[in-house]
């Protein structure tokens, strides 16, 4: 058992290999991609939209004792 290489192009999603080779089905295959460029995804904190609506988001902290009666 060896390894062959094809060349192909990826078209909507689809791979198509450039040759006019027939692969069976459920034949195992691996996708190497040369020079392809990665785009960095930058993630940010989300913000509000009108800041001076901060005071609605405080949190109020409220410590109970630990042996307390639950009602």
């Amino acid at each position: 058992m060896g390894i062959m290489t094809f060349e192909g192009v990826v078209d909507k999603g689809q791979i198509y290999l450039k040759s006019s080779v027939v692969l069976p089905d459920k034949t195992k295959v691996y996708v190497l991609v040369p020079d392809l460029e990665i785009q960095q995804v930058h993630l940010v904190s989300p913000r509000l939209m009108h800041p001076e609506q901060i005071a609605d988001f405080e949190k109020e902290v409220i410590e109970v004792a630990p042996d307390a009666d639950i009602q």
